[in-house]
């Protein structure tokens, strides 16, 4: 902006003609002398550097405050939208959270039997909801995805936009400063020039007034010459000093809004051109993070879909069937009592129908539980009131579990012997020593699973019909009769020494414990070195002898522990 002298006079008052060289050789013009502050400005506005302006900065140099506005929208758009997707990654949580609670709550609980069932239909709940607790996991990803992809980074590239904002605007604060400062400097020295030349023309003034007095004497016109020469030569200075501060402002003004603002602007602009890609860049990644999981929750869904056409109405049906199929026949029919003839006796008519059972099985002792502390190693599970082909399966069920946990503890122990025998070979690798009492308990294992199978294999033999059952205590072999064999007689039904029977649990022996046996496993008894026990049964060719203690706990203990006496 330009600075008008409104106290030129037009351009057209002259100094004295003595003065006119003077200033004319000053102000380097061809106007005689005049004091024009108005060509001073044209000549120093040429000596002035103009720069190019900027596109953005030349048609928005008189719009800062819009443009911190705009700038400052821009950033809080970002910023919401980054509350946006947060909130978004909040609301799949918690839907992730309460599917899962949702599969927990209605998956399967309750008794073995109610989990062991093989309905289909069952089934395919239970893999709808396996399925369904997948798609939640995979909402819980989505959530993951949009709070580390979009909402982590935003929320870092926002501080960085707020701070760099920051610092441009507080550039262009303090151009603007130092322009106002270099203003006020300016009128300053436009204040003093305009002073001292008021107080030169005065001086003149006085001095063409002593000239035309006659009265005045040569000394008072020296010296009105000299008062006046002095006033001039500081409007001399005085000018020159304002002259020079209008071509500093003049400059500092064309570099503050051709280079300066531009510049800062250009900056500006830059900044909210990368908030508006971070803000694209966004929603493009808000729809790619769920993209991403839609291969994975079509998979599930198609899965339901499977689980659903795989269930077969029949087929349930049937296997309803088979699990509560108990094969006992029907009773037989009622027989019409003629009570005008002589009634026979009921004990002869029965005689016929009582149950095909061991006399022992009527005289069980009560010695016979063993303590609840040591446990027998067969199964508690008491399974003679299931009917007969439920009885079956069941003990099917317990000789195929049997039958694997033999199978690991064979596998175990072939390895162990493997590994003992690479460390005789290389004793740098390890110590054989050290694998003997892995080696030991495994082999403890091994004996009593084999006990546990054989016992479980001889009451799945009698529950499947007629066979032979060997009774350890008595050395004898009883027939155990089938419900399809013919009935049995008097004698056959009641084939047993009463005397074997009530003895069945006497001791047969006296021994001793050679090592201690911490009795941990199921069915066992505990022992110390030189302890006397009683022996209840011998060894079968299973490694195990069940004994008795003198505090009455009865179980196995390893044969090879134990010395007859």
């Amino acid at each position: 902006m330009g600075v008008r002298d409104q106290d030129c006079r037009d351009h057209g008052q002259e100094w004295r003609s003595s003065e006119k060289t003077h200033l004319t050789s000053v102000l380097g013009c061809s106007c005689k002398g005049i004091r024009c502050v108005k060509h001073m400005q044209d000549k120093l506005a040429v000596h002035s550097t103009v720069a190019t302006p900027d596109e953005c900065g030349a048609k928005l140099k008189d719009q800062h405050d819009a443009i911190e506005r705009h700038t400052q929208s821009g950033l809080d758009l970002l910023e919401r939208y980054m509350k946006f997707v947060k909130e978004r990654a909040e609301i799949e949580q918690n839907y992730s959270k309460q599917l899962r609670n949702l599969c927990k709550k209605y998956t399967r609980r309750g008794s073995k039997e109610d989990q062991d069932t093989k309905l289909v239909s069952q089934q395919g709940f239970q893999d709808v909801l396996g399925q369904l607790n997948d798609y939640a996991g995979q909402r819980e990803q989505l959530s993951e995805s949009l709070t580390v992809s979009i909402c982590v980074e935003l929320s870092r590239s926002l501080t960085e936009l707020r701070q760099e904002r920051k610092n441009h605007l507080a550039e262009i604060k303090k151009a603007q400063q130092n322009l106002e400062s270099s203003f006020k400097q300016l009128e300053s020295s436009k204040r003093r020039f305009e002073k001292e030349w008021k107080e030169a023309e005065k001086a003149n003034q006085q001095t063409e007034k002593v000239e035309q007095d006659a009265s005045a004497t040569k000394a008072d016109v020296d010296k009105a010459k000299q008062h006046a020469n002095v006033r001039i030569h500081f409007a001399d200075e005085c000018k020159n000093e304002y002259a020079s501060q209008l071509q500093k402002y003049n400059k500092e003004q064309n570099n503050y809004y051709y280079a300066d603002i531009p510049f800062v602007y250009k900056k500006l602009q830059d900044l909210e051109e990368r908030c508006v890609r971070m803000l694209a860049d966004g929603y493009v990644q808000f729809s790619d993070s769920e993209k991403k999981i839609l291969p994975n929750i079509n998979k599930c869904l198609d899965s339901i879909i499977s689980s659903g056409r795989r269930i077969d109405e029949k087929q349930d049906t049937l296997a309803l069937i088979e699990q509560y199929k108990s094969g006992a026949v029907p009773p037989a029919d009622v027989e019409f009592e003629d009570f005008s003839q002589a009634v026979k006796p009921a004990a002869a008519e029965n005689t016929a129908h009582l149950p095909k059972v061991r006399i022992k099985q009527l005289f069980l002792k009560k010695n016979k539980v063993t303590s609840p502390d040591k446990p027998m190693p067969c199964s508690q599970e008491d399974l003679s009131r299931l009917p007969p082909d439920q009885r079956r399966r069941r003990l099917q069920e317990k000789v195929e579990e049997v039958q694997k946990e033999l199978q690991k503890e064979l596998e175990q122990s072939e390895a162990l012997m493997k590994m003992k025998g690479v460390y005789e070979q290389n004793s740098q690798l390890g110590d054989p020593a050290s694998l003997q009492p892995q080696i030991t308990q495994t082999a403890h294992n091994i004996a009593r699973l084999r006990g546990e199978l054989k016992k479980q294999q001889v009451q799945l033999t009698e529950a499947g019909g007629g066979t032979i059952k060997y009774y350890p205590s008595s050395s004898e072999y009883i027939s155990v009769l089938s419900e399809s064999s013919v009935s049995p007689t008097d004698e056959e039904l009641y084939e047993c020494d009463f005397d074997e029977d009530f003895d069945s649990d006497m001791p047969i022996a006296q021994c001793r414990a050679l090592y201690d046996f911490d009795g941990s496993s199921e069915g066992s008894v505990s022992m110390s070195v030189g302890e006397q026990l009683s022996v209840m049964d011998q060894d079968q060719g299973d490694g195990w002898v069940r004994v008795q203690k003198s505090t009455g706990d009865v179980g196995y203990v390893p044969a090879s522990y134990i010395q007859i006496i």
